[in-house]
């Protein structure tokens, strides 16, 4: 038979026993978690950061390149030619069906001052040994030709409406050698000739609101 003081004892032992074992599973089972959080918190703060870095400095090159081409020398000596004497043999047109006097006065300044700037291109072109053509080319050859079948209002309002159309085209051409033309002579050249055509464009625009009594609109150039 165990005395009582012996049976105490080993309680006391197995008691200390078992609360060792808890305090190291549970000890052990802290010192896991930690690194499990570490883990997963690392793994959240670095992934996504990558694909973000490169996306919008692609898109963003895109549209710059495609602005930069300058038109060559021989097409813009052709483009305005062909706009120049256009502009004269429409001018001569208009002398002889408008009604209205300030659309003739307006087709006889168009015969002037086209006729001085493609005699001052005609010398650099020689210069340059580039082609000059001696037509006006199939599209404006329509146009005059449906001009010629009008006759007093009715080819005022058309013709005007003609010369709106036609010195917003040939201000963008002009503008474009001036800013990106590849020859500084003729970049000089369609520097010079701009204030003229820009003049003959508010003209237009004036007479093409009094010929139909609505605003014309404002012309879009190319920067």
């Amino acid at each position: 038979m165990l005395k009582p003081v012996t049976l105490f004892t080993a309680v006391l032992v197995a008691l200390s026993t078992t609360a060792g074992c808890t305090t190291t599973n549970q000890s052990d089972q802290s010192a896991t978690q930690p690194n499990e959080t570490a883990t997963q918190t690392g793994t959240t703060q670095t992934y996504p950061a990558t694909p973000q870095s490169t996306t919008p400095i692609t898109q963003t090159t895109t549209p710059t390149n495609q602005n930069t081409t300058p038109i060559s020398n021989q097409e813009f000596v052709t483009q305005a030619t062909q706009g120049n004497l256009a502009e004269i043999e429409l001018g001569q047109l208009a002398q002889k069906k408008a009604a209205s006097a300030e659309v003739k006065q307006y087709g006889q300044q168009m015969i002037t001052d086209h006729t001085q700037a493609q005699n001052q291109l005609k010398q650099l072109a020689a210069q340059k040994k580039l082609t000059v053509p001696q037509s006006v080319g199939e599209q404006n050859k329509q146009v005059a030709a449906n001009l010629s079948k009008l006759s007093g209002a009715d080819f005022d309002q058309a013709y005007m409406n003609q010369m709106v159309q036609d010195h917003q085209k040939t201000i963008s051409l002009f503008q474009n050698e001036a800013g990106k033309g590849q020859d500084p002579d003729l970049q000089a050249f369609a520097t010079k000739t701009l204030p003229t055509l820009q003049q003959h464009l508010q003209q237009a625009q004036s007479l093409a609101d009094q010929t139909t009594g609505t605003t014309t609109p404002s012309p879009t150039t190319t920067p």
